[in-house]
């Protein structure tokens, strides 16, 4: 994203009255219930003694330590750190932008739970995708950040299917 159509997103998010807490509410929200889905299904699977618990376990537990090391060794930097300007969802890390670790869980929680809950792994997906889009219109990650996030996340969850 170039800074003028940064600059103009968040004039447009900062005029309005409630653009700001909109996109907070909306980062909080979906991080918080993808997060919270995430363990519960790791019970159920675990309650009946599903063999799939490990893979929906270590999988993404996996990835997640992958991306998470990636992105420390590419440490790009963050769109509020480019443009100088404040992010409008509270972040003050330096670096660590690509890929976005947000979205990449969203997807790979998605894509895990998928196959035995298809119809949640596909509200997670829409979630991840809402998720993206605020984390972007929050001056957090760049387009790149969350489209790499969320193919990770796709193809690391579809490891599970194998």
């Amino acid at each position: 994203m170039k800074q003028q159509i940064y600059q103009q997103i968040r004039n447009l998010l900062e005029s309005s009255r409630y653009g700001v807490l909109i996109i907070n509410l909306i980062n909080q929200l979906v991080t918080g219930i993808v997060y919270m889905i995430y363990p519960l299904f790791l019970f159920y699977l675990a309650y009946y003694q599903d063999l799939r618990f490990w893979n929906s376990l270590l999988i993404p537990a996996l990835s997640f330590f992958l991306v998470s090391w990636f992105r420390r060794i590419i440490n790009a930097p963050r769109p509020y750190e480019v443009f100088n300007q404040p992010p409008l969802i509270g972040k003050n890390t330096l670096g660590k932008s690509f890929p976005s670790r947000h979205v990449f869980s969203a997807f790979v929680i998605a894509t895990t739970i998928y196959p035995i809950f298809s119809w949640l792994g596909l509200l997670l997906m829409l979630s991840g995708l809402l998720l993206a889009i605020v984390r972007v219109l929050g001056g957090v990650h760049f387009w790149r950040d969350v489209i790499v996030g969320a193919l990770l996340g796709l193809a690391f969850g579809f490891i599970n299917w194998l």
